[in-house]
């Protein structure tokens, strides 16, 4: 987990959050916000909500009121209590690629199997710099539906130590999440241990997507249930291309975005007052002349920098950023474009990061190649971030008085005792000279990246897992296996 304890980038000014303010306050009591749920409805009817069919028109100050039950920050439990991580005000917390149903690997584009699901969790345990492989990494498609959700959470559960996200296709599916992570976390006790424990502390942070714009659809509001209930995190996210989910103007978009994620964050602490919330945002655009989604754009490094300032606003944790691109492969585009997201994500200080590896083809693709391009980005990122140490030794005196005028540094004292940590090393890029570089094969990036990855899976060790807590976990995807009847 890094600490981002540079000053945070804001651009918005005291008046544009105040119209900001005006604008979001309208679209929630004027317009309304759909609620594809009875469930939510009956709850947000009898807090005294005004509800007409699926529509429900807030009471602004009343979503503050609910708004302000959310904690500010909050610690999220790991199976190993070295990757315990935390929530919110200077953390930063990295997952991977999230969703894709194909991957990239070199030349071919494929559809995801379960094995590159578990190849992709392996790497994002090997890699100290991403906190969480996420959830789902890509789909995997030679799995049954309506199980693969355990097969996934099985994975991330035993192929990592770190913390991981649940799984969201259902309110049935979220309750096998739950009840996984409670085997896992439950020890020789078994589940209700596992229960106690992660209600106490939350073990799962999940994505709850707002179908935008302003409709919270019925299956993510199940999951919303099943987690607000059990008092696992929540990312509360409307999901905006501007110029086809909300107005092509980045205020509106804004407005739009913060009436979506207080409403489902209103709902949340009217489940249960207090559970840990996320204020989400995945902001970008489409391309006018073709109508594709675009990533890496200026527009949606400026939404997101907004973001930050407005989730502060509010007192929540957000959610935003990664290393997103419409490239097809791991070439320049997808560098600079992953760099125009994830500069952005630093500058505003994100506090969960979902996408920080391996996103490709505006998400349809998670690559393998890219994968190792990401970890090099955010490995980069993190130093340039770290404030500098000022003191006595790292101005160095003592190296002038020894080198003097026009001499050099390279045999020095102070250069011989640093010379290992002084400087970032790469893991990916090339500095050689060109007669070493072809020599040495003339690899591109991509080419580098592949030896990486490959070698990282040669190194993956599995972390330690209690045989007892497997097997129970063996035992309840075996049997839900068949209740689902797959």
């Amino acid at each position: 987990m890094f600490h981002n304890r540079m000053p945070r980038y804001e651009i918005l000014s005291a008046d544009a959050m105040e119209t900001l303010d005006r604008g979001w306050r309208r679209l929630v009591s004027e317009l309304g916000v759909e609620f594809m749920s009875q469930r939510a409805l009956d709850l947000l009817g009898a807090a005294g909500q005004k509800v007409e069919g699926d529509k429900v028109f807030f009471d602004p100050e009343w979503i503050l009121e609910q708004v302000a039950k959310a904690p500010r920050e909050f610690d999220l439990q790991a199976r190993n209590p070295a990757h315990n991580l935390h929530i919110g005000g200077d953390a930063m917390a990295f997952g991977a690629v999230y969703g894709p149903p194909f991957v990239r690997e070199g030349d071919v584009r494929r559809d995801a199997t379960m094995d590159d699901f578990e190849r992709f969790t392996k790497l994002a345990q090997t890699f100290p710099v991403l906190d969480s492989a996420g959830g789902v990494i890509c789909e995997p498609n030679d799995t049954p539906l309506d199980s693969r959700h355990l097969d996934m959470t099985y994975a991330l559960a035993t192929l990592t130590d770190k913390p991981f996200m649940g799984n969201v296709v259902s309110g049935p599916n979220a309750r096998d999440t739950i009840e996984l992570t409670s085997i896992l976390l439950g020890g020789s006790a078994g589940r209700e241990a596992g229960r106690a424990s992660i209600e106490q502390t939350p073990a799962l942070i999940s994505l709850i997507n707002c179908n935008s714009p302003l409709r919270w659809d019925d299956r993510m509001l199940d999951s919303l249930f099943e987690y607000a209930e059990a008092n696992q995190a929540v990312v509360l996210t409307p999901f905006i291309l501007m110029g086809a989910m909300s107005p092509v103007t980045i205020p509106a978009a804004l407005v739009q975005q913060i009436a979506e994620a207080l409403t489902g964050i209103a709902l949340a602490q009217t489940i249960r007052p207090g559970c840990p919330v996320v204020f989400g945002s995945f902001l970008s655009n489409i391309d006018m002349q073709s109508g594709s989604p675009t990533f890496g754009t200026p527009e949606s490094g400026i939404g997101l920098l907004c973001t930050g300032q407005i989730a502060r606003h509010f007192g929540l944790p957000f959610r935003s950023g990664g290393t997103l691109t419409s490239s097809q492969v791991p070439d320049a585009q997808a560098g600079y474009e992953a760099l125009m997201t994830l500069m952005p994500t630093f500058l505003a200080g994100a506090n969960w990061v979902m996408h920080s590896a391996g996103w490709l083809e505006g998400g349809l693709v998670a690559g393998f190649e890219k994968f190792v391009v990401d970890v090099e980005l955010l490995q980069m990122l993190q130093h340039e971030f770290t404030p500098l140490e000022i003191d006595e030794e790292s101005l160095a005196f003592g190296a002038h008085e020894e080198v003097g005028a026009g001499g050099h540094f390279l045999g020095a004292m102070h250069t011989m005792e640093r010379f290992r940590t002084c400087f970032y090393r790469p893991l990916l890029s090339s500095s050689e000279n060109y007669e070493r570089w072809m020599r040495n094969g003339a690899q591109d990036t991509a080419a580098r990246a592949g030896k990486i990855y490959q070698q990282k899976l040669e190194e993956y060790e599995q972390p330690a897992l209690d045989e007892g807590v497997r097997q129970e976990m063996e035992e309840f995807v075996t049997r839900r296996r068949k209740e689902l009847g797959d």
